[in-house]
Order: C-alpha cells, then sequence, then structure tokens
C-alpha cells in the first residue's frame, strides 16, 4: 500500500523513465524536467533540448473510492477510506533555438511518446529503479498490489486552450496521460473486533462438489489441520485434486510479494487424489504472507505438467510476550515485545491486534522475530493478543478442543 509520497514518486518513476531512453540513445544534452508550465525556459533552465512532464491534475478514483484497503481489512471490521488518485500529466517537448531550422521538439515529443507507449504498466522495478536508493524505506509506492496503468488522454481543444492560457505562456504542442490508480492508505487505524468461533447449530458450513474431472494434474483444495484459517509452520497441508500420482512430484510454494520461492517434497503414501506436505520450521527462510502453490508431476516417458495455482495465508505464530503483565509508563504508554516465528522481513507490515485495537510495530530495518509495540491510552484489563503481518492474523481461537476457545497464551494484563 501507498504512502503520502506516492504522487512524488510516481513523477519521479516517469521522469526516470524518459531520461533513461534519451541517455541510452545517446541524445545527449536533453533535460526532463518536472516544472511547471510557466517556468518551464525560465533563466534557471537551460535553453536547449528538454522536455517536461507536468502535474496538471489530480482526481478521485471513483471504483476504488469506497472500498477497503486489499489484505488489510477483513470481514466484519471497519477500515478507513484509503485515496484513490488518478493523476493527469502534460508532456511538453522544447527545443534549441525554437525549432530552426529542424523541428527538433517534434521527434523529442515522438520519443517521449513511445516511452510511455513501451510501458503502458510500470513495475515495482521500475519504481526501485527511480527512487531514491539513500531512501529506500521512504516510499511504498512499489509495494502497492495494484499495478499502475500509463494512458494516453485525449484534451479537447477548449480544454487545451484553458490550460495554456491559465499560465498565460505560449502554447506548444503537448501530450496528455492519465496514470492511475495510486491507492493512498488512510494514517487512521482500522477497528478489528475478536472473531466469532461459534456457530448456529443449524448452520453446516458449505458442501462442495465436483463431477467433472480434468485429464491433466488438478489441485481441488487445501486442507489445513484442525479447521485453521491459515497455516503455520510445522503444519501438514493436505492437497485434494486429480491426477496427482507420478514417480516425481515437487510442491512449489511462492510470494510473489517477497519474492520468496520455496520447494517441498510430498510426504509418505501419496494417491491420484490426495498428497501431503509438511512446512518446515525454519523461521528465517519463511516468512508470513499470502503464498500460491502448484504441483509439478513428472512421470515416466512423460513431460513434466504443472497443476493451477491455489493460494493459502501462512500466519505468524506468537511465542512469547514479554511482559505478560504490563504498566503504562509517565507517558501512559504501555510497551510489549512479542517474539514471532517466522522471522518478519524489514518490508512488511505488521500490526498489534489488542482487544478490537490495531498499533502498529515499531520499525524493524532488519529481519528478525522481535518486534516492539507502543500502545497509548489503554485502560487496564485483561487483552487477547494477536499480530497481522501482510494481512495474515496469528491463531488465536484454539480448535483442537469441542468447543473452540481462545488461546489462553496470547492474553495479556494492563494495570
Amino acid at each position: 500500500m501507498s504512502n503520502a509520497l506516492a504522487i512524488a514518486a510516481v513523477t519521479i518513476t516517469l521522469r526516470h523513465l524518459l531520461q533513461q531512453r534519451f541517455d541510452t540513445e545517446g541524445s545527449g544534452g536533453i533535460t526532463v524536467t518536472t516544472r511547471p508550465l510557466d517556468k518551464v525556459r525560465d533563466n534557471t533552465v537551460s535553453s536547449g533540448d528538454q522536455v517536461n512532464l507536468f502535474l496538471y491534475d489530480t482526481q478521485i478514483n471513483p471504483t476504488w473510492r469506497n472500498m477497503d484497503i486489499p489484505s488489510q481489512v477483513k470481514p466484519g471490521e471497519t477500515g478507513h477510506q484509503l485515496l484513490p488518485l488518478n493523476l493527469y500529466y502534460l508532456l511538453t517537448a522544447y527545443a534549441q533555438n525554437d525549432d530552426f531550422p529542424e523541428p527538433t521538439s517534434h521527434r523529442l515529443l515522438g520519443v517521449a511518446m513511445s516511452v510511455f507507449n513501451d510501458h503502458p504498466i510500470v513495475t515495482s522495478a521500475d519504481i526501485r529503479a527511480a527512487l531514491p536508493a539513500t531512501d529506500p524505506l521512504e516510499y511504498d509506492l512499489d509495494l502497492q498490489e495494484e499495478q499502475l496503468r500509463i494512458d494516453y488522454q485525449p484534451l479537447s481543444v477548449e480544454e487545451v486552450f484553458n490550460l495554456w492560457s491559465t499560465f498565460q505562456v505560449p502554447y506548444r504542442v503537448s501530450a496528455a496521460y492519465e496514470v492511475s490508480v495510486v491507492l493512498i492508505e488512510s494514517s487512521l487505524p482500522a477497528k478489528t473486533p475478536l472473531p466469532v468461533i461459534k456457530r448456529q447449530s443449524s448452520d453446516r458450513g458449505p458442501i462442495l462438489q465436483s463431477n467433472l474431472l480434468s485429464p491433466l494434474p488438478t489441485l481441488v483444495s487445501l486442507q489445513l489441520p484442525n479447521q485453521q484459517a491459515s497455516g503455520r509452520l510445522g503444519d501438514i497441508l493436505t492437497f485434494n485434486g486429480f491426477h496427482l500420482d507420478a514417480e516425481n512430484v515437487v510442491i512449489y510454494l511462492t510470494n510473489i510479494r517477497l519474492e520468496i520461492s520455496l520447494e517441498l517434497p510430498p510426504l509418505g503414501e501419496r494417491t491420484a487424489t490426495d498428497i501431503r506436505v509438511q512446512l518446515p520450521d525454519e523461521p528465517v527462510n519463511w516468512a508470513a504472507g499470502f503464498y500460491t502453490v502448484v504441483v509439478k508431476v513428472t512421470r515416466t516417458n512423460e513431460p513434466s505438467r504443472t497443476t493451477n495455482e491455489l493460494s493459502f495465508a501462512l500466519a505468524p505464530k506468537i511465542l512469547d510476550i514479554v511482559p505478560r503483565q504490563a504498566t503504562a509508563d509517565a507517558n501512559g504508554e504501555v510497551s510489549l515485545t512479542l517474539i514471532l516465528n517466522p522471522q518478519v522481513r524489514p518490508r512488511q507490515r505488521v500490526a498489534l491486534l489488542l482487544g478490537d485495537r490495531e498499533v502498529l510495530a515499531q520499525p524493524h530495518p532488519n529481519q528478525t522475530d522481535s518486534l516492539e509495540f507502543r500502545i497509548a491510552n489503554v485502560t487496564p484489563g485483561e487483552y487477547f493478543v494477536r499480530v497481522r503481518i501482510d494481512g495474515v492474523d496469528s491463531l488465536l481461537v484454539d480448535r483442537t478442543v469441542t468447543p473452540p476457545v481462545f488461546d489462553e497464551n496470547q492474553k495479556v494484563v494492563i494495570l
């Protein structure tokens, strides 16, 4: 999710794409700027060849306006509106000697438009390459799940006249573009009530039925231990499907956001419809979050085949809470330290859910299993604790007993 610096990050990225293209083609001396129209050719800027990218408007994206933050707000929780923006840029080229004797600005404008045509999608790699390397954690635009799109924006004669006349500068042939959508997260925390752990006696839950079998290896469902919503390191996962029996079977698990790719062998006996795999308890190599799973099946004298993807959530586990009984300091803050499994990566979003409150973790620039949380204005009492990492909650409900109960090991007392 992007922060309030996202608008600047988009402008820097677009400028970098343009400057990189001109530098690669050996067109030395061409400067890419992001100045307002009335300041483009003032005395502080060279009068040579120049391409200017001007952000002339921002508008709310109506599709995203009333949507909750993806992967951060669960059903039954109350989140605050995010700020979804469409950004509008004017691309203008200027040439030395005002295009005499050759129309150099026309060539520059064509090259610049070609750059945006070649980059209809701004990737995370493009953003990381453009942003300052000295402050990699300052900008979060590359972590936004929704990709940025660059689209040509046709302007009417009236719109063009109004735009240029506002700045009272001579008109230049330009091209307008829309960049969407930039999702800026609210700085206010979400309300996160405790989950419901009992169902009505007449509620049998969902019933799944499939009558069409694929001729290729196919994954249909994933079973987690004790009807858990998420898996944890050490758990055994059972995959159900068709044509999963072969001499060589490998399970691939991928976390795209954190660029984690792991492969695991299946456990023991396997059939055409069921295979099992155990998540190894290796907290350094794993990270809490969402993973995709595919199975590669290889039979003798046949090409390897890969199944469809299934997804599952790897939940963090709270190993310890220090202290179990906490007292507010002189500033009225309570400090809690959580020991977690697996370890937390530097750019993961971590929040403590204390009762129905969400509290972000203190900065953690290095991979660690220990995180500190500071909570202000806490009413004394007993609280159940959860931790949410990249949208996945630790498992508070103990389903090994009937009826299920809250895990007493995840309780703290505020004095």
